[in-house]
């Protein structure tokens, strides 16, 4: 099956560009494209794609805002676009849902795999871009984790410290010296005990807790 896509952003050349990119590919659909957040909202609910490609910066609703509605409402996996040096809200994204985000002037084919990633129910946590954001909006007092992560087992703990440092389940399963299967069950449950709809969020709570720390492996 074919990964239906929705592609938002407010630049139509921009736009009209990712959407040929990705259309191009046999394994992706492009099922509708908007031009502000309500038309990307509008968009997913009329065609229940597996991805929605948004901008952060867009008129009459920003992507944050559209962020928040489609990750309450749908499945449908959102990966942001920014730019780095410009936009401050990144992080507010990720905690709404988003899966990940690239910057706009990302390579065609990181591009193309970025969909393939998160529409699988990965996150994009390995690029540097994203280890700089987390650093930059962690640096605040970390609630205790005993208080927030009292539920979790020894295992999930480790578990969650390895998807702050951006491992892959293949990489936990080899650190831990277990299968990759447990290591799903681990992220499945830690995910379920703390409330969190995926690995980005759980990475945040990670930093936020002070279990994970900016710039230490």
């Amino acid at each position: 099956m074919s990964v239906r896509v929705v592609v938002a952003d407010d630049q139509e050349l921009v736009r009209a560009g990712f959407a040929m990119i990705l259309g191009a590919q046999p394994d992706i659909e492009v099922v509708a494209e908007a031009g502000d957040g309500a038309e990307a909202v509008e968009a997913v609910r009329a065609h229940r794609p597996d991805v929605l490609l948004l901008d952060i910066r867009m008129p009459r609703m920003d992507g944050i805002e559209a962020a928040k509605i489609v990750c309450a409402e749908t499945a449908c996996q959102v990966l942001m676009l920014t730019t780095f040096d410009q936009d401050d809200y990144v992080y507010e994204a990720l905690r709404a849902g988003a899966s990940g985000f690239l910057l706009k002037d990302v390579r065609r084919d990181d591009l193309v795999q970025a969909v393939r990633v998160v529409a699988a129910g990965d996150a994009l946590l390995a690029p540097s871009v994203t280890r700089r954001l987390i650093a930059q909006y962690t640096a605040r007092p970390a609630v205790p984790a005993p208080q927030r992560l009292a539920e979790l087992t020894a295992r999930e703990r480790q578990t969650l410290a390895m998807l702050a440092r951006g491992l892959s389940n293949a990489e936990i399963a080899a650190e831990l010296v277990v299968s990759e299967h447990t290591v799903k069950t681990h992220v499945s449950n830690l995910l379920s005990k703390l409330g969190l709809r995926d690995r980005v969020q759980a990475v945040i709570v990670a930093y936020e807790t002070g279990l994970a720390v900016p710039g230490r492996a």
